[in-house]
């Protein structure tokens, strides 16, 4: 199988601190999509997944991470929504990774603990540049819904692969299927909105090593 990819970053070295930007084009032979991510944002969103719960979760993320976000993804969905949920979260993985650039003076380091009604998360992550992923999150079965809850365990998965990020998830309380979901979203945003804020008191990689 032939797979076309392309990703443009849109990083501005001229300036003091780069325009934390980037511009991913996908397109393979069961997904194409077309993503623009600004860190430093306003949480402005504009998204069209084809999928009406994801895009109401990437809607949640974008406002509380302080994000631009514009999106538009279609997929292989007469088969199944795995496909595109999965490019869905390579796609964002390498738009943050490309919009970071060499993480000079950043924070790293991000986590929250988000309530949202009964559902309370904790999302921990570190953008080391090496990859880690823990997932201990169980969505209730007695309601399913349109969207099967259990791709969003392989879509924060690829977005931690392609991010270069090590992520962990883990739920503390819930019982609605839905408001566990915004839990987690809410809590990445919230996070990685702490890890990408600028350090004033670093100017280098924030890393003992030097290097990312």
């Amino acid at each position: 199988m032939r797979l076309l990819f392309g990703c443009d970053s849109m990083l501005d070295n001229r300036m003091p601190y780069p325009t934390r930007q980037a511009k991913i084009n996908r397109r393979t032979r069961e997904t194409q999509i077309q993503l623009t991510l600004r860190l430093d944002g306003r949480g402005k969103v504009q998204v069209d997944s084809s999928i009406p719960f994801l895009d109401h979760m990437l809607e949640l993320w974008t406002f509380h991470g302080g994000f631009d976000l514009t999106l538009r993804a279609r997929g292989d969905r007469e088969v199944d929504d795995h496909h595109l949920v999965e490019d869905l979260g390579i796609a964002l993985g390498d738009a943050i990774h490309l919009a970071l650039g060499t993480k000079q003076g950043i924070t790293r380091y991000g986590q929250f603990l988000l309530p949202m009604d009964e559902a309370l998360s904790y999302v921990a992550l570190d953008l080391s540049g090496r990859t880690s992923f823990v997932y201990r999150v169980k969505f209730p079965r007695r309601f399913r819904g349109r969207f099967d809850f259990d791709l969003l365990e392989h879509f924060f998965q690829v977005l931690a692969d392609h991010a270069r990020l090590a992520l962990h998830i883990r739920l503390l309380e819930g019982r609605n299927a839905h408001h566990i979901a915004e839990s987690l979203f809410k809590g990445l945003g919230r996070a990685l909105r702490q890890a990408v804020e600028r350090d004033p008191r670093r100017r280098g990689v924030p890393s003992t090593k030097g290097v990312s």
